[in-house]
């Protein structure tokens, strides 16, 4: 399926977006499941990310539109797509080129283990 055929496909009046447009988005390998990151999206990122089939997100820090691996290389292509029952969080998963999520450098934002 196309980007715009995938754009039309889903109804973003349905998606639960929170006070300032966006909505969170967990990104997980495709392979082996593993949660890669949390981000947050907006109806502008998720649409980029739709019609390209690589992850965009909202940058909450820096007010800007980003595009995962633009500048390290470690994109994140789109396998599959999901919102979840409530509309209120994206599920995308995702083939890690580059084996890094992380901004650390770390494959996964989750290295912080508790117990």
């Amino acid at each position: 399926m196309e980007g715009n055929e995938v754009i039309n496909k889903i109804d973003f009046s349905k998606i639960n977006w929170n006070n300032i447009g966006l909505v969170p988005a967990i990104i997980q390998d495709f392979k082996d499941n593993e949660i890669l990151m949390v981000a947050f999206m907006n109806k502008e990122s998720l649409e980029l990310t739709l019609k390209n089939k690589e992850t965009y997100f909202y940058s909450r820090s820096r007010n800007e539109l980003w595009h995962k691996g633009h500048k390290s290389g470690d994109v994140q292509k789109v396998k599959e797509l999901y919102y979840d029952c409530d509309s209120d969080t994206i599920l995308v998963k995702v083939e890690q080129i580059g084996g890094v999520a992380c901004h650390t450098g770390q494959r996964s934002c989750f290295f912080n283990k508790v117990i």
